[in-house]
């Protein structure tokens, strides 16, 4: 027969009906143990279906993590992080406000006015005159407002770093 021919049709023979005979084949399934005609099981395989996937390390238990010493509860860590974020947003609040009202020309006659100025003049006494602009506006508004992003990145970076303790 040459490769260019179509192989002849085989008759259909269907086998016998019902399972084969004998104890060894269990209704529904392939018999059990390794001499049914499948592949030869491999270590630690039992027969009884293909053998298990390789194992790439996958499967392997977890390392041992660091042993933490013991804490409480955390409500005084968290307590004390509560406090250094709100005195961070409180001058941040201020500075920003001082701005506001300098921007807005606030009467600065007024106690509430003179109280903002005041508190923030403290606040930011360590950065004043960085900056020297023509505008006076401008300089407001880098001179405080400078101080009020840096107390809200510290502020808020050491309470969360005290949250963590």
């Amino acid at each position: 027969m040459s490769d260019t021919e179509p192989m002849p049709r085989q008759p259909y023979h269907p086998g016998p009906s019902g399972p084969p005979p004998g104890p060894a084949y269990r209704q529904g399934g392939p018999p059990p143990g390794p001499g049914y005609g499948g592949p030869p099981p491999g270590p630690g395989h039992q027969g009884g279906g293909p053998p298990p996937p390789p194992d790439y390390g996958y499967n392997q238990p977890p390392a041992p993590r660091r042993e933490r010493r013991p804490r409480g509860d955390g409500e005084g860590a968290r307590r004390a992080a509560l406090i250094i974020h709100t005195i961070a947003d409180i001058a941040a609040v201020i500075l920003g406000l001082w701005i506001l009202l300098y921007m807005l020309e606030a009467n600065q006659a007024n106690p509430f006015v003179e109280f903002v100025k005041s508190s923030a003049d403290w606040l930011a006494a360590w950065a004043q005159d960085i900056f020297t602009m023509e505008s006076e506006g401008l300089r407001v508004f880098f001179n405080y407002g400078l101080p009020a992003l840096i107390y809200l990145l510290i502020g808020h970076g050491i309470s969360a770093r005290v949250r963590r303790l």
